[in-house]
């Protein structure tokens, strides 16, 4: 192996190696028909066209809220293909992709998919484990799965899938698995304290042929280099020439590069983060607990900067075109420093969440998988805006809600002891296990293990380490101790131990069964004591760059409770047998892989409504519950008794009551069966109540005034009298065209989709009065005639009939004189001057003068503008 020295940079870069898989562009017509045959869904005009336009500056995003792949033009900042993804709504996709493929895993379900880009035609499957723990990477033709908790790195021929050659096999729990700009895939292995490269196999002409004479057979382990001591808890970032691994137990960050090796120290108080590739000489590292990335080129750190906000959120900074970004997950912000470190631009967020930050095409990608939106940054650290729906429909997704404010910051202080100290006597060995101590509000960054004169750091997630170059027959005993960035807890000791040559045989196999109560059986067969009797079992889980105890027992299975394993996480199992002298033996082989589940959690934000325009009916929609290791194939949802199964997060129930109160409840369903309920209650539409608190009237219309209780639906209202109707407003309707003088009764009637309310006011509209005027004399000075009073005739006289009849006559009416008028009746033409000017009609009123008798229109002026239409014909 390689050893680590302190080297200047080159500063050399050798030229790239493109290479294009076989395969030519087809027909608008053949990509529609591959389009129909394969069940996706591409959405968008020119969706043909976009399938087989050139592929640089583009990038295909994942949607987790519409199941979609978005592919995103650099160069315009706009969406020209989407693919619509069956069975994958809500669920977390790994995305990895070249000019001409794109593979994705959905780590709900573990199946694995190639997309060719040219046909946009899913041309293989294969399935994998569900969950983390496994990653699936490409470069140019070459695919690799790497299972890190078995730790099999094996290669895949892209266009089927199929695996290529015998695997690369290294120690369970591995991390890393990315390649470099050179087409190397770099692995990191904690338990060695090594990083290694890989290269690909050739692949044949066509998928499933023999390989062509002279090209190798099988990938290759060709790099390897020592980096850090064992059980250290490594991080990986690939370089456009080799590999940076951050040692976040000893805060170091080494690089390799050319073969030569180069280590940076590094002040950290908190485990930092990389991302998984780093473009450009500088390799950024995130220190999520204080918010503080340090940069380091070189082989030394340049320079240290905070990022601003609160909470420890971030995704690993990213460098690209001279700046460094880095997302706060919380607020869904990406704040952009420049070399040294200052802020300069800050690109807003329109909801929280993962972001994921990628370099490709000489563009940055910024993707909110679970929102519409996504950003693209240019060469030139321009940023805009992309609507990965852009044609979004009716009824869409509402938006989000505002997040949850932060909880209450805990008291940080030195972590606990470790809990469970144990240790087991080897051949000349020892091995030193323990539980998590507590991190008291500040993580845990490496363990301190101290016994036989040695001091050995391991890794916070690497809770179990093998003290070799022991004197066999001799007394150990051994200190665990946490360190976080308050400083170093108090330790706890383990057992005393004696090495002996005398150790058992390990179980020669491993089993672990997954259950759905949340539990993991693992079981093995009895190990051969070599003359001494087994006392117990030791068993240890691996996950992703993990190692830690599950727990011990006098039995050969184990049961590890439900929630001691992080549900949805790939692990597998190693047993050491202990005999009654302490002694043990070496490791199993590893276990199957498993992933732990349970029942889902219970439905978050469960609303009912009442449906407004739909009698009996009430919607419901809720957040996701959380899945618990498996996927939620559906939502139970209990209304008042009435029970469906629903798939999405919202429906819409009726059939019920009306004004009826219920109980709603929500549950979610995965492969474990039901979890525990949400519930609420809820109202349907009612049918509207009014009550009238007032009413007013003219001579000819009549206002009233109400209140509506509209029951929780769209209301409309009206009121009625008299053969005439107003309608419009809820509070207050005016219903005009009446007689004067009348009594009336007003009905106010309120509607909605569950029937209709009614109140009813009695209200009398006004009189109407006229004034008496001066009317025509027969002959003469007319403008004189009514100066002065002529007994019993002076013009306005008043008649029986509406005719001038001297007869009829019942007497006459002073100018000036106020008469309550009826009604008009059709009569006599008669005309009326008065200083010259003319009124002359058919029509008589009758009016209030001895008794109801008629009077000339056209000497009678009525109140409120002289309109003889007010008036009813008698």
């Amino acid at each position: 192996m390689a050893t680590i020295e302190d080297v200047a940079s080159t500063g050399t870069e050798t030229p790239r190696r493109r290479i294009r898989m076989r395969g030519g562009l087809v027909t608008i017509g053949t990509v529609a028909a591959l389009l129909a045959a394969m069940g996706l869904t591409v959405l968008g005009l020119g969706a043909a066209d976009n399938a087989v336009a050139n592929y640089d500056a583009s990038s295909w995003l994942w949607s987790t809220t519409r199941s979609e792949m978005a592919r995103v033009n650099g160069v315009t900042a706009r969406v020209d293909t989407r693919v619509e993804i069956p069975g994958a709504r809500r669920h977390q996709m790994q995305v990895t992709q070249t000019d001409r493929l794109l593979i994705l895993r959905d780590l709900n379900t573990g199946q694995v998919s190639s997309l060719d880009l040219a046909t946009l035609q899913i041309t293989a499957t294969t399935p994998t484990s569900p969950g983390l723990g496994v990653n699936v990477v490409l470069h140019e033709d070459a695919a690799f799965v790497v299972d890190a908790v078995q730790g099999i790195v094996r290669q895949l021929d892209p266009r089927s899938l199929t695996p290529v050659g015998e695997p690369v096999r290294y120690p369970p729990g591995i991390t890393g698995g990315s390649f470099d700009g050179e087409g190397r895939l770099w692995i990191a292995v904690p338990g060695e304290g090594t990083v290694s490269a890989i290269t690909a196999a050739e692949l044949p002409a066509t998928p499933g042929a023999a390989p062509r004479a002279g090209t190798g057979l099988s990938p290759k382990q060709v790099e390897t280099y020592d980096v850090t001591e064992p059980s250290h808890e490594l991080v990986v970032s690939t370089l456009d020439d080799g590999v940076a691994v951050l040692d976040r137990t000893s805060a170091t960050l080494v690089t390799v590069q050319a073969g030569r090796t180069q280590r940076a120290n590094l002040t950290m108080a908190g485990p930092g983060t990389l991302p998984a590739r780093t473009s450009g000489p500088q390799v950024p590292v995130t220190v999520a607990s204080e918010r503080r990335v340090h940069v380091v080129r070189d082989g030394s750190e340049v320079r240290q900067f905070t990022v601003p906000g609160a909470g420890d959120r971030l995704s690993p900074a990213v460098a690209w075109a001279g700046r460094f970004y880095c997302a706060d997950e919380t607020t869904g912000t990406v704040y952009s420093f420049d070399a040294n470190g200052q802020l300069v631009d800050t690109i807003k967020g329109k909801s929280s969440g993962p972001l994921e930050l990628e370099v490709r095409e000489n563009h940055l990608f910024i993707n909110a998988p679970n929102s519409a939106i996504a950003r693209v940054v240019d060469d030139k650290n321009r940023v805009r805006e992309v609507n990965k729906y852009a044609n979004d429909v009716l009824g869409g997704d509402p938006p989000p809600a505002p997040p949850p404010p932060p909880p209450p910051k805990p008291k940080v202080g030195k972590p606990s002891a470790p809990r469970g100290v144990t240790a087991a006597a080897g051949n000349a060995s020892a091995r030193v296990r323990w539980r998590p101590a507590a991190a008291n509000g500040s993580a845990i960054i490496r363990y301190v293990v101290e016994g036989a004169g040695t001091r050995h750091e391991v890794g916070a997630n690497q809770r179990s380490v093998e003290i070799t170059g022991l004197t066999n027959g001799e007394t150990y005993r051994f200190s665990v101790h946490a360190v976080n960035a308050k400083g170093a807890g108090p330790a706890r000791r383990s057992n005393p131990v004696v090495p002996t040559a005398a150790v058992p045989d390990p179980p020669a196999s491993v089993t672990a069964e997954a259950r759905p109560d949340g539990t993991v059986l693992v079981k093995w067969p009895a190990a051969n004591g070599q003359g001494n009797t087994i006392a117990r079992y030791a068993v240890t889980a691996t996950s992703a760059g993990t190692n830690a105890p599950a727990g011990e027992s006098t039995k050969t299975e184990l049961v590890v409770p439900a929630g001691e394993l992080a549900y949805g996480t790939q692990y597998a199992f190693t047993v050491v047998a202990v005999n009654d002298r302490g002694a043990g033996s070496a490791a199993s082989p590893v276990s199957n892989t498993v992933v732990p589940f349970a029942a889902p959690g219970q439905p978050a934000d469960l609303r009912a409504t009442t449906v407004a325009d739909r009698p009996g009916t009430i919607a419901v929609r809720w957040s996701p519950a959380v899945e618990n290791g498996r996927p939620v194939t559906k939502y139970l949802v209990d209304v008042a008794g009435r029970i469906s199964e629903v798939t999405d997060t919202r429906t819409t129930v009726g059939g019920l009551g009306n004004g009826q109160n219920v109980t709603v409840k929500v549950k979610a369903v995965n492969e474990a069966g039901p979890g525990p309920e949400a519930f609420t209650t809820a109202r349907t539409v009612a049918a509207p109540r009014v009550t009238v608190t007032g009413s007013s009237a003219d001579a000819t219309s009549v206002t009233v005034t109400f209140t509506v209780d509209a029951g929780g639906g769209n209301v409309t209202c009206s009121a009625a009298t008299g053969g005439r109707t107003a309608s419009g407003s809820c509070s207050s309707l005016r219903v005009t065209g009446l007689t004067p003088g009348t009594a009336y009764t007003v009905t106010v009637t309120a509607t909605n989709a569950a029937g209709r309310g009614t109140a009813t006011r009695a209200q009398s509209t006004d009189p109407l009065y006229g004034i008496a005027t001066c009317n025509n004399g027969p002959s003469g000075d007319q403008r004189t005639y009514c100066d002065a009073d002529v007994d019993g005739r002076n013009g306005n006289e008043i008649f029986s009939v509406p005719q001038q009849i001297n007869a009829k006559q019942v007497g006459w009416a002073k100018p000036g004189t106020r008469l309550r008028a009826y009604c008009k009746k059709q009569g006599e033409n008669i005309d009326s001057w008065i200083y010259n000017n003319q009124k002359q009609s058919t029509w008589w009123v009758q009016v209030e003068y001895s008794g109801r008798n008629y009077i000339p229109w056209a000497w009678l002026n009525l109140e409120g503008g002289d309109n003889i239409n007010l008036l009813p014909t008698c």
